[in-house]
């Protein structure tokens, strides 16, 4: 019926009405395509506009956190030093500048503004205007950026200056020091900024960097506002900031006009970045491609109608063809089948286009691969299945103006959300005389080849930039004898660029100080076989002719299979370490022959003392003795006499003792004993003078043996000392406590309290100092300030030891621990 209905209309109606409605239809494709391609321009623009919004934010951002990294160095170099000085301090900002480029200066300043040390040499004591910049940052450690400032650096602010034609961005951080509040202050170039921001935008785009409270930093030539102008009230800052980090629209941007405005919020600090392109200049281009749309409309229209035309006179030959095109079709479909098994085995993912690029076949890997039946890829542009920036790529290999030859593309394919693989696509067009009437192609996943290089470039990058950063001097030199790369450490040392060096020999550019002739980086392959590293240290003489201790390295570079790659050298620069350990090894020996001279000197004294004291005191006792019933007053005479030269004997001995504990000369003899027999000896000695002044005792001791290795004698002497002190400043009538007992920790543990005037805090440590005595006893009740000093030099020897405290409710309580030993050993 359907070919009755056929052959009852004319070809030539026929013809027109098919050609009507292919025209028709190329009309509202070609419309549909303009549209398209307008959307695509404006999304593809918008697209760049946010790639260009993350670069330019992540270049201020690591900017800023780079130089609040080198202000947080210093900080920490000055927390470590005792006293600040000036000329060093402002050596290191000088070098801390020197690499970071995008600095103008850096300075160390009071909490009042005044310059302590600068990189730029201003004068200590110079006054700069903290006010200007903002409120100030309270958090320790924390770096803040303040308000742009006028000038190109600290103290310029005195002279009258346009922000818009010079400025700084200050980096500020807070610290402590010695109680003291200090500010590093860096000083950002805004320029850098903003240059780097002009290489980045394209021609026609304006970027710009605000601060979040509205104020513009840095921005491209073109930009309509000036740096350092406010803008809190447009749209950006008053309604899109608060919800959202990361956005664009389009209409009013800042430039006058429709505008594509993009905006990023910095990841770590309080800027945005903007970047806005005129809507009306990129819809001006797609205008004019439109006029290319309508001359390939028309061309489209005549080759329909002159297709139509061809087809019609066609129709009349189609049925002699019938019957030979049947046996073709038996055969060509056996051939398919046959192809088709050998396609399902293959891995990659075949295709087959007509002449618009439009997919006639695939293979059963497609399925695996894009996870829906390989029946719904057909009739779609290979190219609708890529991402949109690479489609573009996809149709050039589809184009007909190139006519032979094999065309080879990678592009990222969009597989689910989130997922995106990327292949790699053959394309060869299919000749019909000298037509194309398709493509056949392949596509392979190189995904995981493509992730591989980007983590490689990404990596290489890194070590690139580890190594310019790297704060000691690194060369590589190839095989050849010939430099492959210096880093900026080393151009510093040396006083040569790396453009002078790269590629030549190795020359004698590093002489060893002393060495004849001098050495240099280079040394021969054969030499090194087998050695991954050799270190040692050396002298080089620097760019200044100054001879410096360097630690050398050099380090392998593993090659390919002919060998080595190189050598990798690295200084590292130990000389003002070399200077302080020999500057203290100096002062070592000098303190430690003081201190020999004290000793001999006090033990000498001491022993030239004794003697005559021996005479004193016999004869005053002698003569207290004789005189008690001839002349009471007399013998009152002698006994203070008497008093005196023993108080006198006593500080001589406590003066021997010092010096034989400080010489380690024949001082102890240690045995391993129970220490409770002498704690309870000394008690018993010192009873009489605790009956004499009214004092009870309340001992308890540990049931079981405290065994240790001590001197007895000296062990017994830290008892006395102790405890003599304890009956001496204790009141008349109280009461002093004695305790010992065993330790979890393995020591044993005694504690002597009583109930005297105490001890103030901050001298609890310094009693135990020489000639030192409590502020609370040294009224003259105390004795010669020595007892606890040799208290602490026996209990350190015997590796126990003693401290106080002070006892609630009044008094002091003395510890001296001891470590235990084991019984079976006594």
């Amino acid at each position: 019926m359907a070919s009755g209905r056929l052959s009852s209309v004319s070809p030539l109606r026929l013809a027109r009405w098919v050609g009507a409605a292919l025209a028709l239809a190329a009309l509202v494709g070609m419309s549909f395509l303009g549209w398209r391609s307008r959307t695509e321009a404006l999304d593809a623009a918008m697209e760049r506009s946010r790639l260009v919004a993350r670069v330019v934010e992540d270049h201020a951002t690591l900017t800023i956190e780079a130089a609040a990294l080198a202000l947080s160095t210093v900080g920490d170099g000055i927390r470590s030093q005792q006293a600040i000085d000036p000329d060093r301090l402002s050596q290191m900002l000088g070098q801390t500048v020197l690499g970071q480029p995008t600095l103008r200066e850096a300075a160390l300043l009071s909490e009042s503004g005044q310059i302590i040390a600068s990189s730029a040499g201003h004068p200590p004591g110079s006054l700069v205007r903290l006010a200007e910049w903002g409120p100030l940052p309270t958090a320790e450690g924390k770096a803040t950026l303040m308000h742009l400032q006028p000038g190109r650096g600290l103290l310029d602010g005195r002279r009258a200056q346009r922000i818009d034609q010079v400025s700084y961005l200050p980096l500020v951080l807070p610290f402590e020091w010695r109680t003291r509040r200090l500010f590093l202050v860096a000083l950002i170039n805004p320029d850098a900024l903003a240059n780097y921001q002009q290489g980045v935008a394209e021609p026609e785009w304006h970027a710009a960097l605000f601060s979040y409270q509205g104020q513009l930093l840095a921005a491209t030539t073109e930009f309509p506002l000036k740096p350092g102008s406010w803008q809190q009230a447009h749209r950006l800052f008053r309604e899109a900031l608060p919800s959202q980090a990361i956005g664009e629209w389009q209409g009013r941007g800042f430039s006058e006009g429709e505008q594509l405005l993009t905006y990023r919020v910095s990841r770590s600090r309080p800027m945005v970045v903007v970047v806005e392109q005129d809507r009306s200049r990129l819809l001006a281009d797609w205008r004019e491609s439109l006029w290319w749309n309508a001359g390939a409309l028309l061309v489209m229209e005549l080759l329909i109608l002159g297709g139509m035309v061809a087809t019609l006179r066609a129709l009349s030959t189609r049925a002699q063809a019938q019957t030979v095109l049947d046996e073709a079709y038996a055969r060509l479909s056996a051939s398919e089948q046959e192809m088709a098994l050998v396609l399902r085995s293959i891995q990659e993912l075949i295709f087959r286009t007509n002449a618009q690029g439009e997919l006639v076949f695939v293979n059963a890997r497609w399925s695996l691969i894009t996870r829906e039946p390989s029946q719904n890829m057909l009739g779609r542009k290979i190219s609708s299945l890529a991402a949109p920036s690479d489609r573009a790529v996809v149709e050039k290999l589809f184009s007909h103006s190139a006519q032979e030859g094999v065309r080879h593309a990678e592009v990222t394919v969009p597989i689910s959300a989130g997922e995106h693989r990327r292949f790699s696509l053959a394309v060869v067009p299919l000749m019909a005389g000298q037509q194309i009437d398709g493509f056949a192609g392949s596509a392979v996943d190189v995904t995981e080849r493509f992730a591989a290089e980007a983590r490689l470039q990404h990596q290489l990058q890194l070590v690139a930039l580890l190594l310019e950063l790297s704060p000691q001097p690194t060369s590589m030199v190839d095989r050849e004898g010939c430099y492959v790369t210096v880093n900026r450490a080393w151009e510093d040392f040396t006083g040569r660029r790396r453009e002078e060096v790269v590629g030549k020999e190795v020359d004698k550019h590093l002489p060893e100080c002393g060495m004849e002739p001098p050495t240099s980086d280079w040394v021969p392959m054969e030499g090194i076989q087998g050695q991954s590293l050799l270190r040692y240290e050396t002298q080089f003489y620097d760019r200044n002719h100054d001879c410096r201790d360097v630690v050398l390295s050099k380090v392998v570079v593993p090659g390919d299979g002919r060998g080595p790659a190189g050598v990798l050298f690295t200084l590292t620069d130990v000389s003002e370490f070399r200077r302080a350990e020999r500057a203290t090894m100096e002062a070592k020996e000098a303190a430690e022959e003081a201190s020999r001279v004290k000793s001999e000197f006090i033990a000498n004294m001491s022993h030239e003392l004794r003697t005559p004291l021996q005479s004193i005191i016999g004869y005053s006792e002698l003569g207290r003795v004789r005189g008690e019933q001839a002349c009471p007053k007399l013998s009152a005479m002698f006994g203070d006499i008497h008093d005196s030269g023993r108080r006198m004997l006593d500080l001589v001995n406590d003066l021997l003792d010092v010096s034989a504990l400080e010489s380690g000369v024949g001082t102890f003899s240690l045995e391993r004993c129970d220490i409770r027999p002498h704690i309870t000896a000394v008690l018993r000695e010192l009873k009489p003078l605790m009956t004499a002044r009214r004092l009870a005792l309340d001992m308890s001791q540990a049931p079981e043996p405290l065994v240790a290795r001590v001197d007895p004698l000296r062990f017994q002497q830290v008892i006395r000392n102790v405890l003599a002190n304890a009956i001496r400043f204790s009141p008349e009538g109280s009461a002093i406590t004695v305790r010992t007992i065993r330790q979890a920790q393995g020591h044993a543990h005694l504690a002597i309290m009583d109930r005297g005037p105490g001890i103030p805090e901050p001298e609890l440590e310094r009693i135990f100092e020489a000639f030192v005595q409590s502020s609370a006893t040294s009224t003259g009740a105390g004795g010669t300030g020595l007892g606890l000093a040799i208290c602490r030099k026996i209990m350190t020897a015997l590796g126990g030891r003693i401290y106080a405290e002070n006892r609630p409710g009044g008094g002091a309580v003395f510890h001296v621990l001891m470590p235990l030993g084991v019984v079976a050993e006594i």
